[in-house]
């Protein structure tokens, strides 16, 4: 085929057929002047195909609308083929059998071979017909088996375009959906963008077709742009965390576990194992002291001045494992989730609820079961003598932390108990602090998202809170000097001792949150282990925590371990012990992490509705200098936080906070200060 300049030719490629004007011949190369637009192009002679060569003696046109082509949309359109015209061609070469060139067939469909009808027969042939077969210029029909399964072929692609086109217009609406009104092929990409958007699969895990549609919607970036979809889809809870997915917090507890708690809740006002050997204390003074929304009460304090004059505190802390056997439904499950979580939205108990916030609660006026401590101290606040018992109690009322500083302040000479438990757990603490124990109260910061909406909480610290905190340590200090009496195995929890700074380097900082943070930043992580070990910032010898049972599932491990080693049984050994804790170390650990990627998105989400704000903040650290990212104290919100710092800041200089971008669907917030 041989091509000159100003020939009318059909380019066909993966994108488009056009038509094109042959601007010189390059060798085996041809420069076009393609499409109306006469776009230059430098393409093969093979890619190309001659529809009609320019009339001789003529001036070669570098348009197609030039003369002699005068070609255009509509003029193209006027010269297409009529459909009947079409049909009754491919009757007439189905009969033949004979293939006809481009410009005879041009004249049996067209009645004449003008340019703009050769160029519309083109267009037709190399389109999305089916009728025809085209090749080297000839044109064939196709049999009426061949186009059976074209015609079927067509019919399935323009479904699939058609159900393409529903499913992008669904993604652009952006408005929320009902699952049960789509068709089952989009709710099955619906629920693997929702696998994607949890972090279940990564976006190469896709399908091609649905991969390309996100691409084409500027959605296949990164996780945090379909998270938004599905908000806005109605598919996806803006508070949800990622890190419960697949977790026993994500699906509850199950109907045969409630109904097994319902059951104990019947029977717990019967006689069980155990219940012959309790001291009946319910005649003491005990309080219990939690925050005003705590439903799962766990522990409550007594104070007993003797007839000798000797001093007790009493701690009582709440028998979950009177009804609870080891190795029964309810304790694996609890065992399976470590602990209850504290959420910003709400709580999930380690039990359900019926027994966490009934039976096993310490409730005002209800006599309850209970694993009691007593203790007497010495003058310095070491402990003089102590004992462990199964017992009754029965609290006489329920304070509130402000309620309890009334008393503990006021100390009413009608019930000034907690007074003298007040100076009794001073005295303790002073103790530990000589031994070396760290005190570092500052007011913490949370934020709470009951019903959606987030809010700031701060605990201030005050008298009832150290008093609670203290007695708490002093029941965990009694926990393991009995283990250590008995050769007990039991969760002992140590901190290795830390390197300092030197005091006066310390005393140089200013108090509070600034040196605070020079002191944390040395500790070493908390461990725990069968045997006892010093605890360097609570300055104990030996510490177990065992004064949360229906919350932490370590602390019923150990009223397990003190009760076998007081009724005589065999307690589990060292080895027995550790692979029990290792059975749910990673479950503490995991509940560790959806804690922390809660208040991590709360935080987001806050900020995310005071954008617009300044904080004052105080300097308190360098995290990566080399970033310019440090720690900053913003006390009107009691938190620490990052946030990237003027370069040369220095502990405890003011600085102006303010957000740069936030985007909690994105686990996005970056903070920046400046000096102020």
């Amino acid at each position: 085929m041989v091509f000159h300049s100003g020939d009318l030719v059909g380019l066909q490629d993966h994108r488009s057929n056009q038509l094109a004007l042959v601007e010189a011949v390059q060798g085996s190369k041809l420069r076009l002047r393609v499409g109306f637009d006469a776009k230059a192009q430098l393409l093969p002679q093979r890619q190309l195909e001659l529809i009609c060569p320019l009339p001789s003696g003529v001036d070669a046109p570098l348009r197609l609308g030039a003369f002699p082509w005068k070609l255009d949309l509509q003029v193209l359109e006027a010269a297409r083929p009529q459909r009947s015209a079409w049909g009754a061609a491919w009757l007439l070469l189905q009969e033949s059998g004979d293939p006809l060139h481009l410009p005879d067939f041009c004249d049996l469909v067209c009645g004449g071979q003008e340019p703009a009808q050769l160029a519309a027969c083109w267009l037709e042939l190399v389109g999305p017909q089916l009728w025809f077969r085209f090749k080297q210029g000839e044109v064939q029909a196709r049999s009426l088996a061949e186009l059976k399964p074209l015609r079927r072929e067509r019919r399935l692609k323009a479904l699939v375009l058609e159900q393409e086109a529903r499913w992008l217009e669904l993604l652009r609406r952006r408005q929320p959906v009902q699952l049960d009104s789509l068709d089952p092929a989009m709710g099955e990409r619906l629920a693997l963008l929702k696998q994607l958007a949890a972090g279940e699969l990564e976006l190469s895990e896709l399908d091609e077709p649905l991969r390309q549609s996100l691409n084409q919607l500027h959605l296949g970036q990164e996780r945090g742009q379909v998270r938004h979809l599905l908000v806005d889809l109605g598919l996806w809870d803006p508070h949800q965390l990622v890190t419960m997915a697949g977790t026993s917090w994500s699906t509850g507890f199950s109907a045969a576990l409630l109904e097994q708690a319902s059951r104990l809740d019947e029977v717990a006002t019967d006689d069980h194992p155990g219940d012959a050997g309790r001291v009946d204390l319910c005649a003491q003074r005990c309080v219990t002291i939690d925050d005003d929304d705590t439903r799962d009460i766990d522990d409550g304090l007594a104070y007993e001045r003797l007839t000798d004059g000797r001093e007790r505190i009493w701690i009582h802390v709440a028998d979950p494992g009177r009804l609870i056997p080891a190795g029964s439904e309810l304790d694996l499950e609890a065992r399976r989730r470590g602990s209850s979580l504290y959420l910003a939205q709400g709580n999930l108990p380690m039990f359900p609820e019926l027994l966490s916030t009934g039976v096993f609660s310490l409730r005002a006026g209800v006599r309850c079961a209970a694993w009691s401590t007593w203790v007497e101290l010495d003058v310095s606040g070491e402990i003089a003598a102590y004992g462990l018992q199964r017992s009754w109690v029965k609290p006489i009322y329920r304070l509130s932390y402000a309620d309890a500083d009334d008393l503990i302040e006021l100390a009413p000479p009608q019930d000034r108990d907690l007074a003298d438990l007040d100076l009794l757990l001073r005295r303790r603490r002073d103790w530990r602090l000589r031994q070396g124990a760290l005190q570092m109260d500052l007011a913490e910061g949370r934020i709470r998202g009951q019903g959606g909406e987030p809010s700031l909480e701060i605990t201030e610290p005050s008298p009832s809170r150290q008093l609670v905190a203290e007695a708490m340590i002093l029941a965990g200090a009694v926990a393991a000097r009995f283990g250590q009496d008995h050769g007990l195995a039991l969760p002992y929890r140590s901190q290795l001792p830390a390197e300092l700074p030197p005091a006066a380097q310390l005393e140089a900082l200013p108090d509070g949150a600034v040196r605070f943070a020079a002191i944390k930043r040395c500790l070493s992580r908390g461990l725990m282990g069968t045997a006892p070990a010093p605890h360097f910032s609570l300055g104990l010898a030996a510490y177990v925590q065992a004064t949360s049972p229906i919350r932490r599932y370590g602390d019923l491990v150990v009223q397990r371990q003190v009760a076998a080693q007081l009724e005589g049984q065999s307690p589990l050994t060292e080895p027995e012990l550790q692979e029990l804790l290792d059975s749910f170390d990673a479950a503490i650990r995991e509940g560790i992490g959806i804690s922390r990627e809660d208040q991590r998105h709360w935080q987001q989400v806050w900020f995310e509705a005071h954008k617009s704000g300044q904080w004052r903040a105080q300097f308190l650290r360098w995290l990566r200098p080399q970033d310019r990212l440090g720690l900053v104290r913003i006390d009107e919100m009691a938190m620490d936080l990052a946030a990237e710092c003027p370069a040369k800041s220095e502990p405890g200089e003011d600085l102006l906070l303010r957000v740069q971008q936030v985007d909690s669907l994105r686990d996005q917030l970056r903070l920046v200060a400046a000096a102020s």
